[in-house]
């Protein structure tokens, strides 16, 4: 393979047990050895990247390492025939940036059964301002819809609607024309949120308003959890009947304070949403979904484009809870 040098983003364990970030630069021969090496246009800020990129062992055992569970590019070099060199592809989930140099280095070396082409309708820009977050999103509302939610149904709750998932869903829903009612803890975060399509904001605060009870007054056709804890549980016992509650984050908690009686007397369903084991079908279906008939406009007023420079204080920011919508990586310029 060529001798290419480039800059990543690596989290190193210090001595004293602590963990600290640093733009270093790499070699492609120095890659983990697999079938496809892409060349990174763009990666993108998630959850799971922070949580790496602060010495979670629970998401990352050895250090070390590249986050970024993200990337874009163009094949660089393929032992396949499935891909070629300049191809456009998407790579996303699995374990990249988990245990395996994720998107925040300019090169990644992955198994091709990992890889799909990128669809032709979007461009790696798109793609990335989407991310795992809008994959995730996009699930969540598939699946709500697989299961009979309708527009007419009533409002769809959408929790943590600030985050990434959380913003990208209250913008697929309301471009679907389903009635979106989000859930933020942010009150400065009102406006943005009804600028990307929701009508009704509620203060994380006020939703808790009574939720110990064994079952709340029926408001919700469908949910998207996005944080998980004490908020999940009062949205289900606040869903209607034969209504639909995806959950895909833990942000708030992984635990789940809850009774049966919204299951058995109302018969809703709680379906859990996993992005990065999700089968390739799966995933080129909701793709190309996202490319053609379920495309939106507005991702430019979720997102933010940064270079790996930048990405520490995003990182930062991410852990701290401020962070809004999406932080695209442009990997194409480096320091």
């Amino acid at each position: 393979m060529k001798q290419t040098t480039f800059q990543a983003l690596v989290v190193n364990e210090n001595r004293d047990g602590t963990f600290s970030r640093c733009l270093q630069w790499k070699n492609v021969n120095d890659l983990p050895e697999n079938e496809v090496v892409i060349e990174v246009l763009y990666s993108s800020l998630n959850y799971k990247d922070a949580l790496s990129a602060s010495g979670n062992r629970g998401v990352t055992r050895c250090y070390p390492h590249t986050p970024g569970v993200d990337a874009v590019g163009r094949v660089y070099t393929s032992t396949v025939d499935t891909f070629v060199s300049g191809d456009m592809v998407l790579c996303m989930g699995y374990d990249l940036g988990m245990n395996t140099p994720g998107g925040f280095g300019r090169y990644i070396s992955v198994p091709a059964s990992w890889v799909m082409p990128l669809p032709s309708e979007l461009s790696p820009l798109e793609a990335m301002q989407i991310g795992t977050a809008g994959f995730t999103a996009a699930q969540s509302v598939h699946r709500l819809m697989t299961l009979g939610i309708r527009p007419e149904d009533g409002s769809v709750l959408v929790t943590g609607a600030t985050g990434g998932v959380g913003s990208l869903a209250v913008r697929l829903l309301a471009s679907l024309h389903f009635e979106v009612t989000a859930v933020t803890g942010k009150v400065d975060q009102h406006g943005f949120l009804h600028d990307i399509g929701a009508i009704h904001v509620i203060d994380r605060g006020k939703f808790f308003s009574g939720s110990e009870k064994m079952l709340l007054r029926e408001r919700w056709a469908g949910v998207v959890d996005t944080v998980g804890g004490d908020v999940l549980a009062a949205a289900i016992k606040e869903t209607q009947y034969d209504g639909v509650v995806t959950c895909c984050g833990n942000v708030a908690s992984a635990d789940l304070p809850l009774n049966v009686y919204p299951f058995i007397l109302r018969g809703v369903t709680l379906s859990g949403i996993d992005s990065a084991q999700c089968p390739m079908e799966r995933r080129r279906l909701i793709w190309n979904k996202l490319a053609t008939t379920w495309r939106f406009s507005g991702l430019e007023s979720i997102c933010r484009i940064v270079g790996l420079p930048q990405l520490e204080g995003e990182i930062v920011h991410m852990l701290q809870g401020k962070a809004r919508g999406r932080v695209v990586i442009d990997l194409q310029e480096e320091a």
